[in-house]
């Protein structure tokens, strides 16, 4: 029997092991069956190359559990060890020092794991004692074994073994005893182990027979030792991509397409991308992509691996050119990580383009669903947007697609305004904006629907990347300024007359909302009456609803334009009612206001020279109470206009009608308007 110690520069070895590793504690199963399955195909190596004559006979690797000697082992007929070999690979474990170690890879977990080689020891994570019983595929091998119990202590003795291989048996430790569970191994064997290339064996297989469940003796395979992936695409069907991706994803509805990766130069990659069904909420379809190293897996958390848009596909990629142990932000520095991930990006892209290109029929019938993917691709990424704009689409209202380059040209003669800028207009919502999307087809514009969560964003991306354009949604103003392409005409009313119509519409405006009046020309046959939204504010308040911290726009109140047209007839109807019953007291109001208006303009013309310290305190004193008196009696006379405005039905009739064309009009209010309704509409 021999005996030893590690060779570690640290005898903290096992408890640095035990506290770095322990969120990912797991790992230590994948890590003993990758060891299995290399030491399997290095004794196929050797008999492929003549080196290893004898029979390679079954290569199941066998992972058992015995909750009475809490043990876990993992069994498999590979090329062994010797006594020399276990000295070599397993007892030489080289550190540089303890300090140097914690302060490198305190921060990185999984990156202590094969970079110094120290798979093996993540056994120790989970055990008080491992044992190795292992023989040498070598004519004259001995078996031996090795065993540890998580010191830096170590022994090797002669062991009986009958048959090449290694057995690696983990007394599991109390406060690992979950993974004496057999589901626990079989979810472990499931998420690391189920594409390995050698056959992994747990437990037996089970079949109901006479009502009830025996145990027919067969190995239970856990794993594909041939996914779909590492083959041809030349051999595969239809079925066998869909098979294979509801094998991933049972709950998933069928992919619209996808993409088989297969590329040796300039590094070695293969997978199957899907593209899912995107709905609305994309935050839940992250972490479906599968990262693998040569069948092993790495991890399903590619952000910041793959572009973030990548991370709505869903599939797996396999690369021996991504390292298999090492931490998430090691792997996002890694330089073939990135050059794997612009790879990725253009043969989605290409991939794409294709579909467009050979089937532009099928394109457009999945474009709403492929929508948001291809939109989140081209705001975040500048090679996919560079890519994309040549298949990326535009819907109109009426159902119909467009490139970009297309669209511009359908628009570009009408939809140009005064300033040589085309505007691309646009609906959020084909029902709620009806009355503005038929007023703009009206004047023969063609109106767009954005209707996806991420179009706020896409609209601020085409307008820095289209040139001479802006997006304008129809209901952001009324239609004869959507597209100004001409001076307008001044509206016949003096300032004095719109304060005292914009104070009458506000007596009956809802208390609740913010409203700015504002009055038009629109001609007698348009709406007297209509809702407008600021492009700017609505924007900015959908963009800061997206965000997590909504910021100042998104803490703002909703803020309307209310639109009065000024030619309709029966705005002039409310102008002649507001005249007549109101000429009274507004004259006896203006009679006192025009006083206080003349001295106020007096004083203002006498100072207005002066500096602030050369104005004696009394003319201030003065300017002050004058100013006061002026918002009194301009305060009495805006009651007097929003009383009335109040008790009018007409006024409020506009209104509540204009509100109702936008689905504002609710509860209490839209009672209210239908029993005005019928009053208004009764018979004499």
């Amino acid at each position: 029997m021999q005996t030893g110690k590690i060779g570690v520069t640290t005898e903290n070895i096992f408890p640095i092991i035990k506290k770095f590793l322990y969120s990912d504690h797991e790992i230590f199963l994948r890590e003993i069956i990758s060891n299995a399955v290399d030491a399997t195909q290095k004794v196929k190596t050797l008999a492929s190359l003549g080196e290893f004559k004898g029979e390679l006979g079954d290569l199941t690797i066998r992972v058992s559990v015995d909750k009475k000697k809490k043990t876990i082992t993992v069994s498999d007929s590979g090329v062994g060890m010797t006594a020399d070999e276990i000295e070599k690979y397993i007892n030489q474990i080289a550190f540089s020092g303890a300090e140097e170690f914690l302060g490198k890879y305190k921060e990185q977990s999984n990156g202590i794991i094969g970079h110094f080689g120290l798979g093996f020891y993540s056994a120790f994570m989970v055990s008080d004692n491992v044992e190795i019983i292992t023989r040498s595929w070598r004519d004259d091998a001995k078996a031996v074994k090795w065993s540890c119990d998580g010191t830096p202590e170590y022994k090797i003795e002669d062991a009986q073994r009958d048959s090449r291989g290694t057995d690696i048996i983990l007394h599991i430790s109390d406060d690992s005893k979950e993974f004496l569970e057999d589901t626990k191994v079989d979810e472990l064997l499931k998420k690391y182990c189920r594409f390995l290339p050698i056959s992994i064996a747990f437990g037996t297989e089970k079949e109901w027979k006479d009502g009830k469940e025996i145990d027919t003796g067969k190995d239970k395979i856990i794993n594909d030792t041939n996914p779909l992936w590492t083959r041809k695409p030349a051999d595969l069907k239809e079925e066998d991509y869909l098979t294979f991706y509801h094998d991933l994803y049972p709950a998933s509805e069928d992919p619209l397409f996808y993409i088989h990766l297969n590329v040796d130069y300039p590094f070695n990659l293969t997978g199957i991308l899907y593209f899912p069904r995107i709905k609305t909420n994309f935050d839940i379809q992250k972490n479906k992509i599968q990262l693998y190293c040569n069948q092993v897996f790495v991890t399903d958390s590619v952000e910041g691996i793959v572009p973030e848009f990548l991370t709505l596909l869903h599939g797996v990629i396999d690369s021996p050119d991504i390292p298999l142990n090492v931490s998430r932000s090691y792997l996002q520095s890694d330089s073939n990580v990135k050059k794997i991930s612009a790879h990725i990006t253009k043969k989605v892209a290409d991939r794409l383009q294709d579909i467009f290109k050979t089937d532009r029929e099928q394109f457009e019938k999945k474009w709403d669903d492929l929508k948001l993917f291809i939109n989140f691709g081209m705001i975040t990424d500048e090679k996919f947007y560079e890519r994309a704009e040549k298949f990326a689409l535009l819907k109109n209202v009426d159902g119909k697609y467009f490139t970009f380059e297309e669209y511009e040209k359908l628009v570009k003669d009408n939809q140009t305004d005064k300033n040589k800028t085309l505007i691309y207009l646009y609906a959020s919502d084909k029902v709620e904006q009806h009355s503005y999307i038929e007023a703009a087809k009206n004047r023969g514009y063609d109106v767009l629907i954005m209707d996806g969560q991420l179009d706020p964003h896409v609209i601020n991306a085409l307008e820095s990347k289209l040139k001479d354009t802006r997006f304008a949604r129809v209901d952001s103003d009324v239609v004869d300024k959507l597209i100004v392409k001409e001076d307008r005409k001044e509206v016949d009313l003096s300032n004095e007359q719109q304060s005292d119509l914009r104070s009458v519409f506000e007596g009956a405006l809802p208390s609740e909302d913010h409203y700015w009046v504002s009055f038009e020309d629109l001609g007698e046959n348009a709406n007297p009456v209509v809702i407008t939204r600021s492009e700017f504010m609505r924007r900015m308040k959908d963009m800061a609803a997206m965000s997590p911290t909504a910021g100042f726009y998104g803490n703002m109140p909703d803020s309307n334009n209310l639109v009065v047209n000024v030619a309709h007839p029966l705005v002039k109807t409310i102008l002649k009612a507001k005249n007549d019953t109101l000429s009274g007291k507004l004259n006896e109001v203006n009679e006192k206001i025009k006083p206080v208006k003349a001295k106020l303009d007096e004083l203002e013309k006498a100072l207005k020279d002066k500096k602030e310290e050369e104005i004696p305190q009394t003319d201030k004193d003065a300017k002050d109470e004058n100013q006061k008196q002026l918002e009194g009696l301009e305060g009495e006379k805006s009651t007097i206009l929003k009383g009335f405005g109040k008790d009018y039905k007409l006024v409020k009739q506009l209104i509540d009608l204009a509100l109702l064309a936008n689905n504002m009009l609710k509860g209490e209010d839209l009672s209210k308007f239908v029993k005005r309704s019928l009053e208004l509409i009764k018979p004499e």
